[in-house]
């Protein structure tokens, strides 16, 4: 029984688990990359706005005489 166990189930789980192991690590890239992708577009409008707002303000200062 320890044989039949050992030539067939231990290598079949093995497999098994190198698979489970490259699965999670495509999903670990992916999730990456998403957040990677998810910081880039929330930071670059933010920085945008530090420019722009001084700008508008100047304009308006300008405009109505603040």
């Amino acid at each position: 029984l320890e044989s039949i166990y050992e030539e067939h189930v231990l290598p079949a789980l093995e497999k098994k688990i190198a698979d489970v192991y490259v699965s999670a690590e495509k999903t670990r890239k992916y999730f990456l990359g998403v957040i990677i992708v998810s910081v880039v577009a929330f930071v670059l409008p933010l920085v945008g706005l530090v420019f722009a707002i001084p700008s508008l303000l100047s304009t308006y200062a300008d405009i109505g005489g603040l």
